[in-house]
């Protein structure tokens, strides 16, 4: 008898231990990912004399944020708030074009039938596994070649290709998009290119949100292919030009201003995941089960 309920009770204390640690688990990403944003933010609100007398992880006396937010716009005539609107142009053009483009090759892939098809996928799945990185100094030496390096092509172009994109969408349109309404929109007379805007578009949906948000986050957050393409500082993103500025260690912006440019960077981000999350969260689903 003894033996019989001793089982049950080292089965339960396993089991207890497995979640706490799972827990503990979860507990240090969690703090791993929080800490460098709690820093960030207390950080924001800090005047120059007072971040690096202060505790980082708290707040000063005085929060300054909206002094170094005023003075961070009007710093060498107002080039922080050019950058953010440059990035907002490439990420934002870029990640629509990437959708659109994304779609189209996806939904070929998908439900046409020709030579060379596979071959084709298994270059775009080969494309996702080769580090973007290692495209920037071989796009420059081309672009260079064709006179487009430092203009807002040399950085948009390279934006608007997504293997990922193509990727998803070709799973998704196989497994969404029926093939007897594609015929049945044949049969009442529509074009191919019609059918691909009527039908398979919106049934597309939820994988296009989610092209979208992974492009428009890897444009915004680049940083290696602009510094390299770029020279004039009016065609620059904002993580170009933050870089630059804390190169400078201070001398011509503070630090205090530079983290406050950090903190404002991020949250086109954070607006952008918070609008489109649901969509965002049923598109990985269905591509990762379809």
């Amino acid at each position: 008898m003894k033996q019989s309920s001793a089982g049950p009770a080292r089965a339960g204390a396993t089991r207890a231990a497995g979640r706490i640690g799972v827990l503990a688990v979860l507990v240090l990403a969690a703090l791993y990912s929080l800490l460098p944003v709690w820093w960030l933010v207390v950080s924001a609100t800090k005047g120059s004399s007072d971040l690096f007398s202060s505790n980082g992880f708290w707040f000063a006396g005085r929060i300054e944020i909206v002094r170094n937010v005023s003075t961070l716009l009007g710093v060498q005539d107002g080039i922080y708030g050019r950058w953010l609107l440059n990035s907002l142009l490439y990420a934002v053009g870029g990640a629509l074009a990437a959708t659109l483009l994304s779609a189209m090759a996806g939904y070929v892939l998908a439900k046409y039938t020709f030579r060379g098809r596979e071959a084709v996928f298994n270059t775009v799945l080969g494309a996702i596994l080769i580090p973007a990185p290692l495209f920037a100094l071989p796009l420059y030496l081309m672009f260079s070649a064709t006179h487009i390096v430092n203009t807002f092509w040399a950085v948009f172009i390279p934006s608007i290709v997504s293997p990922f994109g193509v990727y998803l969408s070709r799973i998704y349109a196989a497994a969404a998009v029926p093939d007897e309404l594609l015929e049945a929109g044949r049969i009442d007379g529509a074009g191919e290119f019609r059918i691909f805007r009527s039908i398979a578009l919106r049934v597309l949906q939820p994988s296009l949100v989610t092209i979208f948000l992974f492009q428009f986050v890897t444009i915004w957050t680049n940083y290696l292919l602009p510094s390299l393409m770029l020279a004039n500082d009016r065609l620059q993103p904002v993580t170009v030009g933050l870089v630059a500025w804390k190169e400078q260690r201070g001398q011509t912006v503070p630090y205090n201003l530079i983290i406050t440019g950090a903190l404002l960077s991020v949250i086109p981000i954070v607006v952008m995941f918070l609008l489109l999350q649901r969509y965002w969260k049923a598109g990985l689903t269905s591509g990762s089960v379809k």
